[in-house]
């Protein structure tokens, strides 16, 4: 991703100070220079990025509902998984797409890479667009238990305003398949 033009905002990392490091996320504290000479301390959590997948076949956007255990609940998403040490992101972006819903995609690009919460993570996803959807068998990983829906635009938004969906990458998707659906274009291609 760009940096900001203004670099009279930047902080300088001095230390670091690993807090915890688990299987998918680490925690640390970074003490910084601020930009006036003064110190401070930021709380960063580091994670290896991840993908989604905005995948839409006849007209009805392919989701994913699985227990969320931070909330308690299910929850309605696009397709989407943490990238593995070294891995593309857009090899994947077909990977997850095959195995959480049991399709492949003809045609596969990147529509945007963002960031989840910059304030304390460096977490980024990358939003890849797959066209041309064939069926095949689906191959969640050992610990994931989902299943897969297919809903129209109307029904989707209708989940988001019901609490159904409340997922970020999922609503952006949302967000970017209705501005698709009313000029041809999906993302700044």
């Amino acid at each position: 991703m760009n940096k900001s033009p203004n670099s009279a905002l930047n902080e300088k990392i001095i230390s670091t100070k690993p807090i915890f490091s688990g299987k998918i996320i680490s925690l640390q504290i970074d003490t910084v220079e601020l930009p006036d000479g003064s110190k401070g301390e930021r709380e960063v959590i580091k994670h290896p990025g991840a993908i989604a997948v905005l995948a839409v076949r006849d007209g009805r956007l392919l989701l994913v509902d699985q227990f969320r255990t931070p909330l308690g609940r299910c929850e309605l998403e696009i397709p989407a998984g943490k990238l593995e040490k070294g891995e593309d992101p857009l090899e994947a972006a077909k990977r997850e797409l095959q195995e959480e819903t049991g399709y492949s995609a003809g045609k596969i690009s990147l529509l945007h890479s963002f960031y989840t919460s910059p304030g304390f993570a460096d977490e980024i996803i990358h939003l890849y667009l797959a066209e041309d959807l064939k069926q095949g068998e689906s191959a969640p990983d050992e610990d994931e238990f989902l299943e897969v829906h297919e809903a129209t635009l109307q029904e989707v938004k209708r989940y988001i305003a019901e609490g159904w969906i409340s997922d970020a990458k999922t609503m952006l998707a949302v967000y970017i398949w209705e501005l698709a659906s009313h000029t041809g274009k999906y993302g700044h291609e």
